[in-house]
């Protein structure tokens, strides 16, 4: 099993995070459908303020970059992706249209 942590910021307007956690406790099925079959067994999202955590377990075959081409070529994911950028805002250091940052493991228990 694999895991991995992401960092994401929200635009910091209650009413637009609210709107965005809302989308995301009725995820489309299509999307579901994408995060399973990319080898994704387990993906929480939590929230502090406007700064999102995203946790990922997946299939020791999994990979972020057949994840990330699968989506490029998923139009529902794009249009997905599309709308969430109205609530996301890259991170400080992020390249031009980055979203979530992988975050470096420091320690384990």
């Amino acid at each position: 099993m694999k895991k991995y942590c992401l960092f994401l910021d929200l635009i910091d307007d209650p009413e637009l995070i609210a709107e965005y956690e809302a989308y995301h406790q009725n995820v489309w099925p299509e999307i579901i459908e994408s995060i399973k079959a990319s080898g994704i067994t387990k993906m929480e999202i939590y929230r502090y303020n406007n700064r999102l955590n995203m946790i990922i377990e997946a299939t020791d075959d999994f990979s972020m970059e057949k994840k990330a081409e699968a989506d490029e070529s998923n139009a529902t994911v794009q249009k997905w992706e599309q709308m969430m950028w109205k609530y996301q805002q890259a991170l400080p250091g992020s390249k031009p249209g980055e979203k979530w940052q992988l975050a470096k493991v420091i320690f384990s228990l």
